[in-house]
């Protein structure tokens, strides 16, 4: 199978939603996974690929696998995601996170939003955010100007940070999110289950790089009716 560049292959995606749902707590420590060929059929996916996820969540430290025996749960206290600074889950728990691209532009950076970063310009990246297919949240992310001069929207991997480290040298070590009201913006597209203008929960992110500067703001609206936000302490 191949897939459009800057995207996650198929077992990493697969690796990445079995750490969700052992971060929900639905797959407990110890617990024993289905055979790999019923799993497979319950994923839609190729025996092949499952392996392939399997043996990453086995490098992980998130999986033991006993000859004879079958696949069990080792649930650690940092599994390693690519989506571990995530925080929206379905409301029943869990769900892979996936991204529809809506656009990219480098702008000037608009009033109201927090002073960061060296440029006046910005990045501005907007989303629509799936968890396992349905429609939760829409983002616009603003990534300060200076670390790259354009993003061909090509490049942009399911997760930021990911393309962020590999492509750009940037580390988002830390954030802060504030979580209130505010209403879905004009642009949210058809397939947000809020029209333009309804009231929703809203997250403002600060997101700082391995220097501890301020590298981007970031807007989130979700449908509480699909999602949640969720941060776990340990």
């Amino acid at each position: 199978m191949r897939h459009p560049r800057g995207s996650l292959p198929t077992y990493l995606q697969i690796a990445e939603l079995l750490v969700r749902e052992i971060a929900a707590g639905r797959l407990i420590d110890g617990e024993k996974l289905a055979t790999e060929r019923d799993m497979a059929v319950q994923l839609g996916i190729a025996v092949g690929t499952l392996r392939k996820a399997l043996a990453e969540l086995q490098t992980r430290g998130l999986l033991e696998r006993i000859q004879g025996s079958g696949n069990y749960i080792r649930a650690i206290s940092d599994p390693k995601s690519l989506y571990a600074m995530f925080r929206l889950e379905l409301v029943n728990g869990g769900g892979l996170p996936t991204a529809e691209l809506l656009d990219v532009e480098r702008l000037p950076k608009p009033r109201g939003l927090p002073l960061f970063g060296a440029s006046n310009e910005g990045h501005r990246i907007r989303r629509l955010r799936r968890l396992s297919g349905q429609a939760a949240a829409i983002e616009e992310i603003w990534l300060d100007g200076s670390y790259v001069e354009s993003i061909d929207r090509e490049d942009l991997s399911e997760s930021l940070y990911l393309y962020y480290r590999t492509r750009l040298g940037l580390s988002i070590d830390k954030a802060e999110d504030r979580v209130g009201l505010d209403y879905v913006p004009a642009w949210t597209p058809p397939a947000f289950g809020l029209e333009a203008g309804a009231p929703t929960v809203h997250i403002l992110r600060l997101s700082q790089g391995q220097d501890g500067a301020i590298a981007e703001v970031s807007h989130t609206w979700f449908d509480p009716v699909v999602a949640r936000y969720i941060s776990r302490l340990r």
